[in-house]
């Protein structure tokens, strides 16, 4: 076997004592497309950062070409013909399309040096747009006008747009369309044809097993699997994300993509039927009895992928909050913890008994003791944005009152709170969302309604629902139809307090008009009442 163009050996990364990946080892060949896969912390990002030159590891080796390398900057990374393309893009606002593409790497006319040759610039990133389906006029697009998917695609356009022998892709489908991931996987598969080698990561399973030669599977920062994809399933791959095969964790990620693959061909089916019952008036009515039938099928197929999504939707919700509680602990219990041990040993350095200490020098700890302080102070209002520990110990109605009174400090917007003395304990799942919605909604009203007062509302109503009611004096808007435009209007926070209220079985309400303020209703069904 040829020497392979990539060899990772013993990489590992750490932070002070946060070790991030450890001793992670693997190879690539020329032409072969590797699958990057593993929970958020896994370490994938921090992977590819080190093999980009955004980072430098810990420990461990990378050989390019059978060659030790070592890059410092991206730049050393792209003279060696390594091109990262990161999750977010790195995009100069103030020039245009094709200036951002080519922006560090300009093509000079060759007897004029330091000329950029902007005909031929033209003509590379024209052949460029074909392959993502854009215009011809996008090249000189305002950088400011684009959408999301846009910019990504100037990432992406940047990366191919000079030769390279590896092309690391960090986690970018989720933000293309569908039509555009299929035309980036086909582009893909066109680069190693050509000897490129190519590392993709991304959350859909999908689109891995539709594209590449390799699946590496990474688990807390360590390699758990690392399986030719046709030797492997998507059960194989989740098993390895979650490091467990427990099936109430695995099942419903697994039973969703498949039943979407199987709702998807069902939907092709009908469209077909359909097609030909539009072609011919003399359809008979055991074919229209057949296409009923069909339709029938698609509707439960959609149903029941639509529940387990909705489960598997919930399971990431707790899951998250889990690593929030998590984070914050490590981050009071740990770094806070640090940083006080120095300030308090930086407070014997400074005290005035202390005749070895200079004046001057008395000072400068002094400002670097106030420093610490305010850094412990911003991390502790981390903390309790992450899992304030009121709700743990004593519940909503005890956590709502802390959390509005250190938002009215911040904003100096004043609230007026009414929670129903008869709400008690609720079940974690809706204290936490209800938190969260609340906390989404007022940090809504601080950036958007310029606003003089709030009225909060919590209630357990008649129907042993949870309503949580927010109102504002401030400018408010025009109230959309429906969430596509919502989503147009970027209002994603509303988007996400409508979510969260879904999954919980429940919905939300929004009544506004211009200058007239907002007022927005959840209601959130609750189990059987509590004693």
């Amino acid at each position: 076997m040829s020497k392979p163009l990539l060899q990772v050996l013993g990489l590992s990364k750490s932070y002070d004592n946060l070790k991030v990946l450890d001793h992670i080892t693997f190879t690539l060949q020329r032409g072969e497309i590797l699958g990057l896969v593993g929970r958020r912390g896994s370490g994938k990002t921090t992977l590819l950062h080190l093999l980009g030159g955004v980072s430098r590891p810990s420990g461990g080796a990378i050989r390019l070409e059978g060659r030790a390398v070592r890059f410092a900057t991206p730049d050393q990374a792209h003279r060696d013909g390594v091109e990262l393309v990161p999750q977010g893009p790195q995009i100069v606002e103030q020039l245009n399309v094709l200036q951002n593409i080519f922006l560090g790497r300009e093509i000079c006319r060759p007897r004029h040096i330091g000329l950029p040759n902007w005909r031929k610039m033209c003509a590379i990133a024209l052949e460029l747009l074909k392959d993502f389906d854009l215009s011809p006029d996008f090249l000189s697009e305002s950088v400011g006008n684009l959408t999301d998917e846009q910019r990504h695609l100037i990432a992406l356009m940047r990366a191919f747009s000079q030769p390279s022998k590896l092309l690391l892709i960090d986690d970018m489908l989720s933000s293309l369309s569908f039509h555009r991931q299929q035309l980036l996987l086909k582009t893909i598969r066109r680069k190693a044809e050509d000897g490129v080698g190519v590392i993709i990561c991304s959350e859909d399973i999908k689109h891995l097993f539709q594209t590449t030669d390799r699946i590496l599977v990474l688990y807390n920062g360590q390699l758990s699997a690392d399986w030719r994809t046709e030797d492997c399933t998507p059960k194989d791959v989740v098993e390895r994300m979650v490091g467990t095969n427990n099936r109430e964790r695995v099942t419903p990620v697994i039973w969703a993509l498949e039943n979407y693959h199987k709702a998807q061909q069902q939907t092709k089916e009908l469209f077909r039927l359909q097609a030909e019952l539009h072609e011919s008036l003399e359809v008979s009515d055991t074919l229209n009895r057949q296409l009923v039938e069909k339709l029938s099928q698609q509707v439960k197929a959609m149903d029941r992928l639509n529940l387990a999504l909705q489960d598997t939707q919930r399971r990431l919700l707790t899951e998250r909050e889990e690593e929030r509680k998590a984070l914050a602990r490590e981050l009071h219990d740990s770094v806070i913890q640090d940083l006080l041990s120095v300030n308090y040993r930086l407070e014997d350095l400074e005290g005035a008994g202390n005749d070895k200490t200079p004046p001057g020098h008395r000072h400068e700890l002094r400002d670097i003791r106030r420093s610490i302080r305010d850094v412990v102070g911003d991390l502790r209002q981390v903390c309790r944005d992450l899992r304030p520990p009121t709700i743990d110990n004593h519940g909503l109605s005890s956590a709502i009152p802390s959390f509005v009174r250190e938002w009215e400090e911040r904003t100096g917007i004043v609230v007026h709170l009414e929670i129903d003395s008869a709400l008690g304990r609720l079940p974690e799942l809706i204290e936490l969302s209800a938190f969260r919605i609340i906390q989404e909604a007022l940090n809504n009203v601080s950036k958007h309604a310029h606003a003089q007062n709030v009225y909060l509302l919590l209630q357990r109503t008649p129907a042993n629902d949870l309503l949580i009611r927010v109102s504002d004096d401030g400018w408010g808007f025009k109230v959309p139809k429906n969430l596509a435009e919502l989503s147009a209007q970027k209002h994603f926070g509303l988007i996400g307090i409508s979510e969260r209220a879904a999954l919980l079985g429940g919905n939300m309400h929004i009544e506004s008009s211009r200058e007239k303020g907002l007022t927005l209703h959840v209601e959130i069904p609750l189990p059987s009442p509590f004693p």
